[in-house]
């Protein structure tokens, strides 16, 4: 019999770090009127932190055996509280249009809600389109927290190439998603 892991575990402790540093993102994100540059370098700093806690919590699992369904359940909710925080966010300031939001949070929810709907079945791993996806999703989000409105036009000219690839990839990661869900219902009601 595999040893079960324990909840209170360094990957688990980084998932619930994670969550306690949205509100402090967001904290940061609005100080003022949400346009000081000392503090949207200071919330840049929380979601890198809060974005590295992300990669360090599943590797983490992963590597030590530190898998729980608690992490299971919470690494999702907190990555989605992260970037749904800072997506809404930066909408909320005028610095992203609310259709990337909508576009990008939709499916982020969607994908979870589908996720749990086949739990029983077996977990849907993130696939190399999903984690390339999260990447270029963290990248982009982090260049617009950055206070850009100061620095050279061409680095908003990059952030803006970033967010494209990363709605591009946001759309068609889900439709795949959805594809391979589909593909493996089909699959299963055969075999019965």
């Amino acid at each position: 019999m595999v040893p079960r892991a324990r909840v209170a575990n360094l990957a688990n402790v980084l998932t619930g770090v994670r969550m306690v540093l949205v509100p402090v993102f967001l904290v940061f994100l609005f100080v003022g009127d949400g346009h000081e540059s000392g503090w949207r370098i200071a919330a840049f700093a929380v979601f890198a932190v809060a974005v590295i806690t992300d990669h360090l919590d599943g590797a983490l699992a992963r590597s030590y055996g530190m898998i729980t369904e608690f992490g299971t359940l919470a690494d999702p909710i907190a990555d989605k509280a992260l970037i749904g925080a800072a997506l809404i966010g930066l909408s909320m300031l005028h610095d992203l249009p609310w259709w990337i939001t909508v576009v990008v949070l939709t499916r982020e929810i969607g994908i979870t809600v589908l996720r749990f709907a086949v739990l029983r079945h077996g977990v849907i791993p993130a696939s190399r389109g999903g984690k390339l996806k999260t990447l270029v999703q963290a990248v982009a989000i982090g260049l617009f927290v950055l206070p850009l409105h100061s620095w050279p036009s061409i680095w908003l000219d990059v952030a803006w190439v970033i967010m494209w690839a990363a709605v591009v990839l946001t759309v068609l990661t889900g439709a795949d998603y959805i594809l391979s869900a589909i593909r493996d219902s089909r699959g299963r009601s055969a075999a019965h």
